[in-house]
């Protein structure tokens, strides 16, 4: 065990982990990183590749990123106004590391965790 990891589980609520578990829990947030892996994009562009969010929904996601710190929001002063969105380099260790990891797991078991839903038990139980 390291030294931090007493206090982490002194201080669950303020935990490291919570933070970074946070990063998933609102249901946009993973897929605006995601389609923002590719390179800087216009708020048109990535209700384009994302679909099925309002624009509402994705203001709300692009703050929230760019609070944490992920996402980048870059304004150019032009007629008419551009604004771009982009990775930030601790946006895109998440992208290209935890993510990747997350969707490689996904290509695996996900036939597997699909199908344990649909028969109401845990994936890699036998079910008897």
């Amino acid at each position: 065990m390291s030294e931090s990891e007493p206090h982490c589980e002194a201080l669950v609520a303020d935990c490291r982990l919570r933070a970074a578990t946070d990063l998933f829990a609102h249901t946009w947030d993973p897929v605006v990183l995601a389609a923002l892996r590719p390179g800087p994009r216009r708020r048109r562009e990535l209700r384009a590749a994302i679909g099925g969010l309002s624009d509402k929904v994705l203001t709300e996601t692009l703050r929230r990123l760019c609070a944490r710190g992920l996402v980048d929001r870059r304004a150019f002063a032009q007629a008419p106004p551009r604004v771009e969105y982009a990775l930030t380099p601790l946006g895109r260790s998440l992208v290209e590391g935890p993510m990747q990891a997350l969707g490689a797991w996904i290509l695996e078991h996900g036939d597997a965790l699909l199908m344990a839903e649909e028969n109401g038990m845990e994936p890699g139980s036998t079910g008897s």
